[in-house]
């Protein structure tokens, strides 16, 4: 395995909505993979988290807005239940990927600065 020379370097985007509890980078790929999989399981699986975990996660996201971000319905006989994100979901994620995008455009002069004067780690 080649080592690149160059460290990494980069920055998170973080929203807080006067609480605590932000809304990150974890939640919305948390978003992004029940959008993608339709299920809470799944996502929480393709992230390395517990169902548990995403259930909470996904509570929390559901009570810091108005309206619910994402809704589920119980599994019938045939098969299981499943998630999709509401209108309100993926506008979130949306504007959260939005924010994203603008904000590495923003700061991306001043990373590349620091990342030339940024010490390689030894070892």
């Amino acid at each position: 395995m080649v080592k690149s020379k160059k460290p990494l370097i980069g920055a998170r985007l973080r929203v807080y909505f006067g609480t605590n509890v932000p809304l990150g980078p974890g939640k919305a790929d948390l978003l992004q993979h029940i959008a993608e999989t339709g299920s809470i399981a799944a996502a929480g699986r393709a992230m390395a988290m517990s169902y548990r975990r995403a259930w909470l996660l996904i509570e929390e996201l559901n009570v810091m807005f108005k309206r619910p971000v994402v809704t589920t319905s119980k599994g019938g006989s045939g098969g299981g239940g499943g998630a999709r994100l509401t209108a309100l979901g993926k506008d979130v994620l949306r504007r959260y990927r939005n924010m994203e995008k603008a904000t590495g455009r923003a700061i991306a002069k001043d990373l590349a600065a620091l990342q030339r004067v940024v010490a390689a780690k030894k070892g």
